[in-house]
């Protein structure tokens, strides 16, 4: 009739408990022949693949097909089939799995293995269990506690996590959990040790008396590690003041963690570096950790250890000789006269425990002939210095007091020192070159701190040859140096030869503008390159005086630049901007695709040449020629504007500063490309109507922010300020500030009171609106430089789309200067 298969339903398991790779069992599919005419019983593979060629069976009408030496891939779904009456006939298919037999013991592991706990909290860990099949035994052995334990399977019975909680553990829950795994080949186990206290602590180390000593001006870490739990809040204080990370010291505080990443850990370690310690950072510094159940305190006494120095020889009378030094540890005093070494008494007149001790020492001089000099000479183990006094001994015998020699020689004397005095009062008011630029290193509370340009690193990849520089005519000169036009070759390529500006001081400069250039060296290649800031090249700084080698901008400052332009201006006449009366000058096709990333929509010339900035070492003159003698129109100021914002973002983004942004200050290069510079060193300020004596200092005072003028504050907010000057002086064409008004009582009077100026005459109301927002007499309410960009470049994209649009109907085919009334 048919081949019957033992299996009635498609999803009932034949189940085959063991499993040996090389000798199996054997699994009989009890397909049974029910009629005399089925003959061919054959087993089939249903999966939609050939049978194995390794699975071998054997048949019997009588038991069904016996399956030799089962295998793991043999699982899957099979049928019996025969063949009755020369017709194939098939049973319904069924499914075979292989339950495979383990040859290694489970596979265990614990979420953590060291635990601590406070009496109350909660306990929990995870136990999980891999194993080749179901069949393992997982459970836990533990300490007698109310425990909660729950699992749940992963994976087809082969991988199970169990979960072993206790909602508030006691002290008596101390001690080993562990985890029991077993199979039919082995057994495994892991341990959490569980660890409970019945309050919190901290464990702070008990450290040595003795007071640490550091030099003056070197580095030193104060370092604590401690046992703690719950997690304690850390502190430094010294004289009674909370330490925070500042550029002066800093504190780094890490956690240790446990082996498998124990949350509960107990291990920390606070430390506290002092950066470049100075004389008043002596002390005891104090370390304090706390939890909400303990607290322990720890300190350090700080001494700073200085060589000798403000020494102080002195006569205090006709007998005596004072040598006072400073230093620490004490100073031994010793005093030289010719001939022999005297040794005299010395008293410590003022002593702190942790700085230099101020040690003085007084000599008799009755014991010294007429006319020697005497040495002073003091020293500890970190170093030694001397100072020396000639002694002239008065004669015994009696002379006229005021002769008419003497009264000469007094009268000329103290005219001398009068004029050194005038001499030196003039020097020291004399204003010295310093780098405007301020690179911010932190901010606290408001309170800026800047890095020492003088500690950056220079990488030598600048030095430049000084014999490849062939230098042209002076750029610009002031009292510090001056900016001379250079050819340099081989500065990019073996063969090229690039038109550069080259700074340098004048031969009579004083080293404290040498470290300035230097410092301005340093600070320009720590900011790396941008197409609106005039970038460093390459530098000069051995074998001569430092010259520092910057791209060279053809068009000058934007100032006078605005100036040459200003009769030439292409501006709508009044009444007239809706009615297409107005001039233009060479306008493409607005069609014309713009460069990817450079700016927003504007002219296409201009587009095509400001995309190549002053990095081409190959320049057509031509270009530069019609460049410059292209007219000035709105749209070249919105690019300004947009330009010197882009370059500020850039510098704000790095944490500089400024402090003098102004027109004056702005270079212009190939394609009106605008670059943002510090031109002071090329600066007669002392001749600048635009900088105005303030205290010891020449200031751009109407350019400068209130917090600036009033508070000498510089902050990013203090330079978007000088920003809306700018846009001011821009969109005036180069007008100056405040125009009437001079810098006096009056004048900071108004700024106090809120006076700012009108609209510009060529600004619309959208960027008017822009420089308020700059003059805003709160800061932290002024936009910062990325907001400006955006703003700039709504209103260029605006203005390049409205005149495109105006001019689409009256421009053809044209490339020269077309008027149209």
């Amino acid at each position: 009739k048919y081949c019957k298969s033992a299996v009635a339903n498609v999803n009932q398991l034949i189940f085959l408990i063991k499993y040996f790779l090389i000798h199996g069992d054997n699994a009989v599919i009890p397909c049974r022949v029910t009629t005399p005419n089925i003959t061919n019983l054959k087993l089939q593979w249903m999966d939609g693949e050939a049978m194995h060629k390794n699975l071998s069976y054997k048949t019997d009408i009588y038991t069904g097909i016996q399956i030799i030496n089962l295998k793991r891939y043999y699982e899957g779904y099979y049928a019996c089939t025969a063949t009755k009456d020369g017709e194939q006939k098939r049973s319904e298919k069924f499914k075979l799995n292989v339950i495979p037999v383990p040859t290694r013991p489970p596979e265990i592991t614990v979420d953590k293995d060291l635990v601590l706990l406070k009496k109350g909290e909660k306990f929990e860990t995870n136990c999980e269990v891999k194993n080749v099949n179901h069949m393992v035994k997982v459970y836990w052995t533990y300490p007698p506690s109310a425990v909660n334990k729950s699992s749940h399977h992963i994976q087809d019975y082969y991988r199970q996590v169990q979960t072993l909680s206790i909602n508030s553990v006691k002290v008596n829950d101390t001690g080993n959990f562990t985890c029991v795994a077993e199979n039919d080949f082995n057994t495994s186990n892991a341990v959490v040790f569980l660890k409970v206290v019945a309050e919190g602590f901290v464990k702070l180390p008990k450290l040595d008396s003795k007071p640490l000593d550091v030099i003056l001006g070197g580095n030193l870490v104060l370092k604590v590690e401690f046992d703690a739990y719950p997690t304690p809040e850390q502190t430094w204080r010294r004289m009674d003041g909370m330490l925070f990370s500042t550029s002066d010291h800093y504190v780094k505080s890490t956690k240790h963690r446990h082996r498998n990443n124990s949350i509960n850990s107990l291990k920390y370690v606070n430390e506290l570096y002092l950066v470049r310690v100075k004389e008043l950072e002596g002390g005891t510094y104090n370390f304090s950790a706390s939890n909400s159940d303990a607290s322990s305190t720890v300190s350090f006494d700080v001494r700073i250890n200085s060589k000798p120095e403000k020494n102080i020889l002195q006569k205090t009378n006709e007998s005596t000789i004072r040598c006072g030094i400073a230093g620490f540890p004490i100073p031994k005093i010793e005093w030289y006269y010719c001939p022999g070494v005297q040794r005299r008494s010395t008293k410590i007149k003022d002593q702190t425990r942790f700085g230099p001790v101020v040690v003085e020492s007084i000599i008799n001089t009755t014991v010294l002939k007429n006319n020697v000099t005497v040495e002073c000479f003091s020293y500890n183990k970190f170093g030694e210095h001397y100072d020396v006094i000639h002694y002239l001994k008065e004669k015994t015998e009696s002379h006229q007091l005021f002769t008419p020699l003497l009264i000469l020689f007094a009268a000329t004397a103290g005219f001398l020192c009068f004029i050194l005095a005038i001499l030196v009062y003039k020097y020291q008011q004399k204003p010295r070159y310093q780098i405007q630029w301020k690179v911010v290193e932190g901010i606290h509370e408001n309170n800026y701190t800047y890095i020492d340009p003088t500690q950056l690193p220079y990488d030598d990849k600048w030095e430049f040859p000084r014999d490849k520089l062939r230098f042209g005519k002076t750029l610009g000169a002031g009292a510090f140096g001056k900016v001379v036009e250079a050819a340099a070759y081989g500065l990019t390529k073996a063969d090229s030869v690039m038109t550069v500006a080259v700074k340098m001081l004048k031969p009579s400069a004083h080293s404290t503008e040498k470290e300035a250039l230097m410092s301005e060296l340093k600070v320009l290649s720590h900011l790396g390159q941008h197409i609106n800031i005039v970038n460093l090249m390459g530098a000069c700084t051995v074998g001569g005086p430092v010259l520092v080698i910057t791209e060279y901008c053809c068009f000058g400052d934007l100032l006078n630049f605005m100036r040459r332009k200003r009769d030439s201006f292409i501006w709508p006449e009044n009444g007239e901007q809706d009615s297409g009366k107005m001039q233009y000058k060479n306008i493409p096709d607005p069609k014309d695709p713009e460069s990817p990333g450079a700016f927003p929509q504007m002219n296409s010339d201009k587009r095509r040449s400001m995309s190549k900035g002053s990095y081409s070492d190959k320049e057509n003159n031509n270009e530069v020629v019609e460049d410059y003698t292209l007219a000035l129109d709105i749209e070249d100021l919105l690019s300004f504007s947009y330009q010197v914002a882009k370059g500020m973002n850039f510098l704000s983004s790095k944490n500089c500063i400024h402090r003098d942004l102004a027109a004056r200050n702005i270079l212009l290069t190939h394609g009106r490309v605008a670059k943002i510079c510090d031109f002071g060193l090329a600066r007669d300020i002392r001749n600048d109507s635009n900088y105005v004596v303030k205290g010891n200092a020449r200031l751009p005072v109407k350019w400068m922010a209130p917090e600036s003028i009033f508070d000498c504050v510089y902050t990013f907010e203090s330079d978007v300020w000088s920003y809306g000057i700018l846009l001011w002086e821009i969109f005036s064409l180069g007008s100056s500030p405040y125009p009437g008004i001079p810098v006096d009582n009056n004048f900071y009077k108004m700024i106090k009171e809120g006076y700012r100026m009108l609209n510009p005459e060529f600004a619309s109301e959208e960027l008017y609106e822009v420089m308020k927002a700059c003059w805003d007499a709160t800061p932290l309410r002024r936009p910062t430089f990325e907001q400006v960009v955006k703003m700039i470049e709504e209103q260029l994209s605006y203005n390049s789309k409205h005149v495109n649009s105006r001019h689409s109907t009256v421009l053809s085919e044209t490339s020269f200067v077309l008027s149209v009334s």
